[in-house]
């Protein structure tokens, strides 16, 4: 048993291959089933008490040399393959890039977040709108300048089909489809046939609000708005709300928010005021409601529209809203996000 067991550590230390079927074909002959290794083994089992004292360890230490050996020897012949790919084996592992999000699709994604949290879903509509559902159904008298082919892209006349000029389209589908309570969210892009510049474009996103229930009052959404802007802006922000005219809403106003002066930059933004306009917002009309089969007596509600574009150029500090648009790398490489 000695002799054998020297000759075969002998063998496994001369062996010295450094191609990976040799170093397989070695692994079988030492240590696979019908191995010479394995065999000893077998002959080992076969052993007195005493004789197995003397031989066990021995036994023990070859096969653990040859099993050693055969690992060395594939990972020098692993090394040797990569080294003449010239693939550099110091390199960090080659992680596919997280890429970047849209600056606008930041503002509405956290837009919608801040409204998740007081119970706004998401309801999302078509872009291409009839007449009905972009003008008739809310309000909108017949000579309205946005039926006009100046202010809106028409697709088809009599009937009437256009891009929608608003998400409130969504909101006019929903009430129909929904009975109050309503609490709902219509982000999406929209098209009106303006002139393009750095400050405004032929389309553009918006995130539009809608809530109806019973006893719903202009306190509610100044309250809504009032959380919705220090969550947005920060803990200290301070609104404001200005009386305008809306044909769905009455009464309707102008959000501002307090931007402050404290730069050339806020004095350009805020036209000297320190009040940058953020949203348009009112009580729905009672025709809304009407038109769209709830019952004006028992329910009242409020509504606001947000341009996405608008924040986003002023929380990134983004001269033109063209470039938005322009599907420049350089440009939106800038907005990494790891979610």
């Amino acid at each position: 048993m000695k002799e054998r067991i020297d000759l075969l550590l002998r063998e496994v230390e001369d062996f010295g291959s450094k191609t990976a079927a040799e170093i397989e074909a070695f692994r079988i002959e030492m240590l696979g089933k019908k191995g010479k290794i394995t065999a000893l083994f077998n002959d080992f089992r076969e052993m007195s008490g005493d004789l197995k004292r003397e031989f066990g360890k021995p036994l023990n230490e070859l096969k653990n040399k040859a099993a050693a050996k055969v690992n060395e020897l594939k990972s020098a012949a692993e090394e040797q393959i990569y080294l003449g790919s010239g693939e550099d084996l110091s390199r960090p592992a080659n992680f596919q890039s997280l890429g970047s999000r849209h600056p606008v699709n930041l503002v509405k994604n956290e837009i919608v977040s801040i409204f998740r949290r007081i119970g706004f879903n998401v309801s999302a509509g078509p872009e291409i709108e009839d007449d009905w559902h972009n003008f008739t159904a809310l309000n909108f008298p017949e000579e309205h300048p946005a039926r006009d082919m100046q202010d809106t892209f028409f697709v088809a006349r009599d009937p009437d089909w256009a891009l929608r000029t608003h998400t409130s389209s969504v909101q006019v589908r929903v009430m129909e489809n929904s009975k109050p309570p309503i609490r709902t969210l219509s982000p999406g892009r929209v098209f009106r046939n303006e002139a393009i510049s750095a400050r405004s474009h032929c389309f553009f996103h918006q995130v539009e609000g809608l809530y109806i229930d019973e006893g719903v009052s202009f306190a509610d959404l100044k309250q809504t708005l009032l959380f919705f802007a220090q969550e947005f802006f920060g803990p200290e922000t301070k609104i404001r709300l200005r009386p305008s005219y809306f044909p769905f809403t009455e009464p309707s106003a102008e959000m501002d928010v307090y931007w402050g002066l404290e730069n050339e930059r806020d004095y350009r933004m805020t036209k000297g005021t320190g009040w940058l306009e953020v949203l348009g917002c009112g009580m729905v009309d009672p025709n809304v409601l009407r038109n769209n089969g709830i019952d004006p007596e028992k329910y009242s509600g409020f509504a606001f529209g947000i341009g996405v574009e608008r924040i986003a150029l002023h929380r990134f500090q983004i001269p033109d809203i063209r470039m938005l648009f322009e599907n420049d790398l350089k440009f939106l490489e800038q907005f990494k996000a790891a979610y």
